[in-house]
């Protein structure tokens, strides 16, 4: 791997990414916020509650349960919780379904509407959530959306999270670097029709197609976040294509790619580029199946959303952005100890 063209390729499209759109800036500081009765502020949390609501508050979060990345985002909620207990506001975390599909987001969205929350966090994923979007602002509840949204607009106050396309250009600039451009990629995606999923995936392959066409992109197969899928698409890949160099996960799961690498006795002969910094997968990064990792910051999704939620129906405050596109990192075999100090294996 061409190491130092490697860093220099990373910090350029990091800096591309954070000045992409409005990125994540720190609204708080440590210990306890200024308020009396205030909860413990959280490592991790970027946004403070300004005031203390007068009247009990319900905010709920509607969120995932296909994969561990939504177990992370689920501890930041969770941390929301605790914190605004002190405020007088309930945060309740809201299962839409263990399969990511439209009809169980949508359905979830009027669950939300029926309770009469104040306000809800949620990770719509498919256009076409727009729809229920818009009736529960119009029903006086404030929204925000996480992780992956409708490709269409909708009165939501706020989108948190990452921008896909360029966090797709980038795993396609780690994907090409690893390769030296050229060689035989092969692509595990989510969920098909998932938005985030889709610009994680078109990103790289647009890039990899303008830059790299020694590359060949042998196909793209559908895991829905399963690891255990992630490691048969894999293997069946590796039997297909013994002279296979990488495997690009979008989403869930890349773990299951690493793993089958690893089994299949070719570590250091074929490479994963995945996301999420998750303990399953660090394990592979730190035994180089995995050789570049890229993060999304799933407790701040969690954690920061519901903040915001919280301070515009108490105070009327909006977020600094409609769109706060959160600084992603990657994390390599040679900087896992730096980047993840208390890693442990």
């Amino acid at each position: 791997m061409k190491s130092r063209v490697l860093g220099a390729v990373i910090c350029a499209i990091l800096t591309i990414t954070f000045f992409a759109g409005c990125s994540k800036t720190s609204t708080a500081g440590s210990g306890t916020a200024s308020i009396p009765n205030a909860g413990v502020y959280p490592d991790g949390g970027h946004y403070k509650a300004e005031s203390k609501s007068e009247k009990p508050l319900r905010i709920a979060f509607l969120g995932w349960a296909n994969n561990p990345f939504h177990d992370e985002i689920q501890k930041g909620v969770e941390a929301a919780r605790t914190y605004l207990a002190a405020y007088n506001c309930n945060v309740e975390y809201v299962v839409m379904g263990e399969d990511i599909t439209l009809p169980y987001a949508i359905a979830a969205i009027e669950n939300a509407i029926a309770k009469k929350y104040d306000g809800f966090v949620c990770i719509p994923a498919f256009d076409g959530t727009e729809v229920p979007i818009d009736k529960a602002v119009d029903s006086g509840m404030v929204v925000v959306t996480t992780v992956a949204e409708s490709t269409r607009p909708s009165k939501r106050l706020a989108f948190y999270g990452q921008n896909g396309y360029d966090a797709g250009t980038l795993a396609g600039n780690l994907i090409a670097d690893y390769m030296d451009g050229s060689g035989k990629l092969g692509v595990i995606t989510g969920v098909l029709g998932v938005t985030q999923h889709e610009m994680r995936k078109n990103g790289s392959l647009d890039y990899i197609a303008k830059n790299n066409p020694g590359i060949n992109a042998i196909g793209v197969w559908e895991n829905n976040d399963k690891a255990e899928t992630a490691y048969s698409l894999t293997n069946d890949m590796l039997t297909a294509n013994p002279d296979l160099k990488c495997i690009y996960v979008t989403a869930g799961g890349p773990f299951g790619a690493a793993k089958a690498i690893q089994d299949a006795g070719l570590t250091g002969k074929v490479g994963v580029v995945g996301f999420d910094w998750l303990p399953d997968s660090l394990k592979y990064v730190a035994s180089g199946e995995l050789i570049s990792l890229i993060s999304q910051d799933p407790f701040g999704m969690g954690f920061d959303t519901c903040v915001m939620v919280y301070n515009n129906v108490v105070s009327g405050i909006k977020p600094e952005s409609d769109i706060i596109y959160n600084e992603p990192l990657v994390v390599t075999p040679d900087t896992l100890m730096e980047l993840v100090p208390d890693y442990k294996s």
